[in-house]
């Protein structure tokens, strides 16, 4: 909202106004309001969360330090929510379609996060929102954010070709310049082409069209649509099964934003993305807007929730988190790296789908169920294993770090 104004100050000739012209300074803006929000506003609203009596009912899994975290405050991933939607509000090109698709999905898991801690902390049954529902309402996300993404007219590519072949097939060139198919003084031809980035591959574009062979171009979000909800599933699900030690959903999630900002910004920069040779994506930088208050969300979060924590983000925010990074990723056609960029949500994840088969396989073969790791997810085998809270939390970091540097390796490393 505030950019609307600004820009019209701008037109006034007010001195300063014209800083809202560019996405650095909005992003500096976003992340310090972010961070402003959570750590300032966050103190408050646990405190009413503690007055509600909002907290945190803990199971006996015979973990050491587990009984002190009875009664912390839960839901804290209303601060989150708040703290990413309100600077994006405030700076953000409200009009631009990347920037509608995330506050949508930001709102939609969100939601389903805070019904599912609603029926846990005033309903008070532990299972919360049933599994299937969360489930159905992660599609729902997933088939609105694939739907939005291959049929809207405004989601499109720029394809880097040689300006030679462009004005050889057409007979008015300022036509093309007008329009837009062509961006001026450059090499880059706008397509509707559901193109996507395959890492670590020489040329690595590809189309989900061809990939089933359908050169009619029609039929590709029959592939497309699927994928994506299944990322959003994944992922989302993966972040909730990593929020169960103190800080480690928040920092692993933040050291994501900072790489999917990068990518953001490249991805949206024609120079940027000329002198990489990496895919042009018209309007996506003003998604580092909304990446910007996702770090300060985070970041500042961590302020309250790193050991021992003050209060936890519940499933409000653990949901919305994983769901968030998932779409981002879409969006900026970099969803096949979430493997490696995600790889800490993956590892968790995983590890429960390893144990609950493995265990159900010895049970019918054996007669006795058997286990692959002590417990999971992974970060309470670690626990059982007799390693400090604070000291695997920190260590998923650094695998989360690792990862991520892996990952905007691939910028270059084809």
């Amino acid at each position: 909202m505030l950019y609307y104004l600004f820009t019209y100050l701008d037109e006034l000739n007010v001195p300063g106004a014209g800083l809202f012209n560019y996405i650095s300074f909005r992003a500096a803006m976003a992340i310090i309001t972010s961070l402003l929000i959570s750590m300032v506003f966050g103190k408050r609203i646990i405190n009413l969360l503690r007055k509600k009596q909002m907290g945190e009912t803990v199971r006996d899994l015979g973990l050491e330090g587990q009984k002190e975290k009875e009664g912390t405050p839960t839901m804290g991933g209303l601060i989150i929510l708040a703290s990413i939607l309100i600077p994006t509000l405030l700076f953000a090109k409200l009009d631009n379609i990347y920037v509608i698709i995330m506050l949508v999905s930001t709102v939609m898991l969100g939601a389903i996060g805070f019904i599912d801690d609603y029926i846990k902390v005033f309903k008070k049954n532990k299972e919360g929102l049933a599994g299937r529902f969360k489930v159905v309402g992660q599609i729902a996300v997933g088939i609105l954010v694939g739907s939005i993404l291959y049929f809207h007219p405004d989601v499109q590519v720029h394809e880097e070709v040689a300006v030679d072949a462009v004005i050889a097939n057409s007979t008015d060139v300022s036509h093309l310049h007008t329009t837009g198919e062509i961006h001026e003084d450059t090499k880059w031809v706008k397509t509707k082409d559901m193109t996507t980035t395959i890492p670590f591959v020489k040329g690595n574009e590809f189309n989900y069209n061809w990939l089933i062979g359908d050169t009619n171009k029609s039929y590709g979000w029959l592939l497309f649509i699927p994928i994506v909800i299944f990322l959003v599933v994944a992922i989302s699900n993966g972040a909730n099964m990593t929020d169960g030690l103190d800080g480690l959903a928040t920092g692993t999630s933040a050291i994501i934003g900072i790489a999917l900002a990068i990518f953001a910004y490249v991805s949206g920069h024609i120079e940027f993305a000329d002198y990489l040779n990496v895919m042009y994506i018209p309007y996506s930088s003003e998604l580092v807007i909304f990446i910007s208050a996702f770090m300060g969300a985070c970041i500042g979060f961590l302020w309250y929730n790193s050991y021992p924590a003050q209060v936890f983000m519940g499933d409000t925010g653990s949901l919305a988190l994983g769901g968030i990074i998932a779409v981002f990723a879409i969006v900026i056609r970099k969803e096949l790296l979430i493997p490696v960029l995600c790889g800490v949500f993956i590892m968790e994840n995983l590890s429960v789908v390893m144990q609950v088969g493995w265990f159900k396989y010895t049970k019918k073969k054996y007669g006795e169920g058997r286990r692959i790791f002590k417990m999971a997810p992974l970060h309470h085998h670690f626990q059982k294993l007799g390693m400090h809270e604070s000291k695997i939390v920190s260590r998923f970091w650094i695998v989360g770090v690792l990862l991520a540097v892996i990952t905007i390796v691939t910028l270059k490393l084809r």
